[in-house]
């Protein structure tokens, strides 16, 4: 049976990958993934499994021990795992952020020392920006970090970090005003810094703790946390790229890649979804017939079939203009305020397919129910994907004269 959602152009590598990861999603985790999410259970083995394969060091460069593959590879990758089980691809798109802004930004010292482990899975990574009192308005950051000596002493509370239990390697995004004097825009006094810590909840390291995971309605199995930082001491060489200030614009070009990777998600989420409803229409009879001879049910599987196609070609585009080196905030906006949104309607539409099963903890439509408003507000609401959108549109047809 041909598949929704081909990717055109693809290198026989990437068709070698992408073949290789469907299997190991179709073996590995479509099995086992809704037992363990029932009970919010963290998928070791399949981690273990990415580790194999190499997926931890996916976009990471050859030269330091990564495959030195494309954004669209990994999207790719991402929409093939997501539709197993949306949170794993949870578990490595931080830690591909992370990878991502060491390469672009990061010294050669803090390249050559994270790298080659992150490409191995041995260091895990993290980012957070949002705090308690925030969202989305990352200007309003209050966690600070103050200069003495040749470290920085940092204290504040950090909120929603995806890994924040099982990660090594935390960026984190604080207020530094050293240097930049009062009055200064708040963007350009922020500071992101590389922070190591141990595995595990409690004191992870002399000024840092990660209370523990955070009950969530969906989105199980993966760990989101706290980050609190009470005079946290951390040297001046791990301020990433070494200078100070530059932090929201590396955080910000880091987010690109991780609305690609949402966009991806919400792909793999409602192509799951789709299969699943297409699978149990053709199963269900009512009235003599099963339901996809229904007219009723054909209007919406060619609905659902069409919103899958539709938010496909725009992560696809978002991430091949990424590649390029081209400033691609527009069509990552677009790509995952659509896809994030189809994906809650397909969802939505294969529950009410499945009718009353689809409220049972026995089908899997009911975790995919759960997973997909996740995807709503994760890398930035679809409001502010709309101001994004809308600000970007402004620039590109402004009036002249």
């Amino acid at each position: 049976m041909a598949r929704l959602a081909q990717t055109a152009g693809l290198t026989d590598v990437q068709q070698e990958i992408l073949s290789t990861v469907r299997d190991f999603v179709d073996k590995e985790i479509i099995p086992v993934a809704t037992e363990l999410e029932h009970r919010d259970e963290y998928p070791q083995q399949i981690v273990d499994g990415l580790k194999e394969l190499g997926l931890f060091g996916l976009m990471i460069p050859e030269e330091y021990g990564g495959l030195g593959e494309s954004l669209l590879t990994y999207a790719l990758c991402v929409e093939e795992i997501a539709r197993g089980w949306m949170s794993v691809s949870g578990i490595i798109n931080t830690h591909f952020i992370v990878a991502y802004m060491l390469k672009q930004h990061g010294t050669q010292e803090q390249k050559d020392y994270f790298l080659p482990r992150m490409a191995l899975g041995e260091v895990r990574g993290a980012f957070s920006m949002s705090e308690p009192a925030l969202g989305s308005d990352v200007s309003a950051i209050s966690s600070k970090a103050v200069k003495d000596g040749d470290e920085y002493v940092l204290n504040g509370q950090k909120m929603w970090l995806t890994n924040g239990g099982t990660s090594t390697l935390v960026a984190v995004l604080v207020r530094s005003d050293e240097g930049h004097p009062e009055g200064t825009a708040p963007h350009k006094s922020m500071t992101t810094f590389l922070v190591e810590k141990e595995p595990g909840f409690g004191e992870v390291r002399p000024g840092l703790t990660i209370p523990g995971k955070i009950d969530k309605m969906g989105y199980k199995g993966v760990d989101t946390t706290e980050l609190i930082m009470d005079g946290l001491r951390i040297p001046a060489n791990r301020v990433l790229g070494g200078v100070t200030g530059r932090g929201f614009y590396q955080m910000m070009d880091g987010v690109e890649v991780g609305r690609v990777n949402v966009a991806a998600r919400g792909c793999g989420v409602a192509q799951r979804a789709f299969e699943l409803g297409v699978s149990y229409a053709q199963q269900r009879h009512t009235f003599g017939k099963a339901i996809a001879q229904h007219q009723a049910i054909q209007f919406k599987l060619a609905e659902m079939a069409t919103k899958v196609e539709a938010a496909h070609a725009m992560m696809v585009n978002a991430a091949r203009k990424k590649d390029s080196g081209e400033r691609n905030d527009l069509e990552a906006g677009m790509a995952k305020y659509l896809a994030s949104e189809y994906c809650k309607e397909v969802v939505e539409d294969a529950f009410r397919i499945h009718g009353g099963y689809g409220f049972s903890k026995e089908y899997e439509i009911e975790r995919l129910y759960r997973e997909a408003p996740m995807l709503l507000i994760g890398e930035g609401t679809a409001e502010i994907q709309k101001m994004i959108i809308g600000r970007r549109l402004l620039e590109e047809y402004r009036l002249q004269g």
